[in-house]
């Protein structure tokens, strides 16, 4: 009871002891950083409309709360980061960020946090930033409903929207990640949550993994990127419900898989891209009920790829269903919708009675012989598909889907 009674009275004191500061052009305090000098834990900072010329506005142990109201600009001046804390228990929200400045030698952004924990990022609008958010050594965080829009040309010279390094338990939703290298990048961030983000017209890929285990990527889009998503040297990784669309180029994924194992792909939709996923070293993955249209190759399967289940996939409309590399390594492909598909199902059960190969010749041929894509809709090709369907020489024999669907999967 007494520990009851000092907690209220700890909180009861607390409470009263915060206080609002004002920030504007005719108030007492009319400079942000002025404002977070004077303010105390708990405190928070109301940033009036205006356009405020500040930059590396610093907060270093103080729990402080900046909210801005519409029209609230603080306008870096191409000249460094705007914001750089290194705190607990802080928000920012409400608030503009531009002209962040550039350089080859600091990776300057519109917020930098270091060594922090238990804070909230949310409704920030940056623009012509080089780093968006820069996050590191940091856990317990929030970054919900932010738009960054870069200025990206070329890879040397830009940097990420959304950048994660060894980091714990981030949780990054419904953000709009544009113009910049890699629209959200980990690496050595682990239990991380990153759902309904739009990541469009990325430099190098939409997401970038770079050893990050037990995080899961849920319901975003990922459209006309360099490539969609890479996940690289990552383990227990779920991928579910995610759109990838309009990823094109000569050497352009929707989902790149580099030295992956036991990790889920489930309901995701692959659409338009050169080539919807491209699998290399990855080991124990699931791959149910993904859709995959229109694209170039839907699946390459490349070396060091063992005990890989595909099941319940719908294969429509691709130019390639299937390219594979190597030996069968107990990967399994069965159940799966393949649209090319023309066997028969006599006893009605939705399962053909004729296996299904979906290694075609001339998808061999073309990772031989680039340049013999001009050949893709001919009808000597149809013969060639044909004859080693019937006796396979070239393509992996055993590679075959033994349940092909008859219909759709419906999910």
């Amino acid at each position: 009871m007494r520990n009851l009674i000092f907690f209220l009275f700890s909180l009861y004191a607390f409470t009263v002891s915060a206080s609002e500061i004002e920030v504007c052009k005719s108030c007492r305090i009319t400079s942000i950083q002025d404002a977070v000098n004077i303010a105390e834990n708990g405190d928070t900072i109301r940033i009036r409309k205006g356009i405020y010329k500040e930059y590396d506005i610093t907060i270093i142990n103080k729990s402080l709360h900046l909210t801005g109201e519409a029209g609230a600009v603080v306008d870096a001046g191409n000249k460094g980061t705007a914001f750089s804390i290194r705190a607990e228990n802080f928000s920012i929200q409400n608030l503009k960020i531009i002209n962040v400045g550039r350089s080859y030698l600091e990776e300057f952004a519109g917020i930098l946090i270091a060594g922090s924990k238990d804070f909230r990022i949310e409704n920030i609008e940056m623009e012509n930033v080089f780093f968006g958010l820069l996050i590191e050594k940091s856990s317990n965080g929030v970054i919900l409903e932010n738009t960054i829009q870069g200025e990206a040309n070329e890879e040397a010279n830009s940097g990420n929207g959304v950048h994660l390094w060894h980091c714990n338990n981030i949780r990054i939703d419904n953000n709009r990640v544009k113009g910049m290298r890699d629209g959200i990048y980990l690496e050595f961030v682990n239990e991380c949550s990153i759902s309904g983000n739009l990541c469009k017209d990325n430099l190098r890929y939409g997401l970038h993994f770079m050893f990050s285990n037990h995080d899961r990527y849920i319901n975003n889009t990922f459209e006309n990127n360099g490539a969609g998503v890479a996940v690289m040297f990552s383990k227990f990784i779920e991928m579910t419900g995610n759109h990838f669309k309009k990823n094109w180029g000569a050497a352009s994924y929707g989902l790149l898989l580099k030295e992956i194992t036991d990790a889920e792909l489930k309901h995701n939709v692959f659409e338009d891209n050169t080539i919807a996923i491209n699998a290399d070293g990855t080991t124990r993955m699931d791959y149910v009920q993904n859709e995959f249209f229109n694209n170039g190759y839907a699946i390459k399967v490349h070396g060091a790829c063992y005990q890989n289940v595909f099941s319940e996939n719908n294969f429509l409309y691709n130019s390639f269903d299937l390219a594979y590399a190597g030996h069968i390594n107990e990967n399994k492909f069965d159940n799966n919708y393949w649209s090319d598909y023309s066997g028969y199902d006599l006893d009605k059960d939705g399962i053909g009675d004729v296996p299904y190969r979906p290694v075609k010749l001339f998808s061999y041929l073309v990772n031989k012989t680039p340049e013999a894509i001009i050949l893709l809709r001919s009808m000597f090709i149809d013969i060639l598909n044909f004859s080693e369907k019937v006796s396979p020489i070239f393509t992996p024999a055993e590679l075959v889907d033994e349940n092909p669907r008859m219909k759709k999967v419906q999910w």
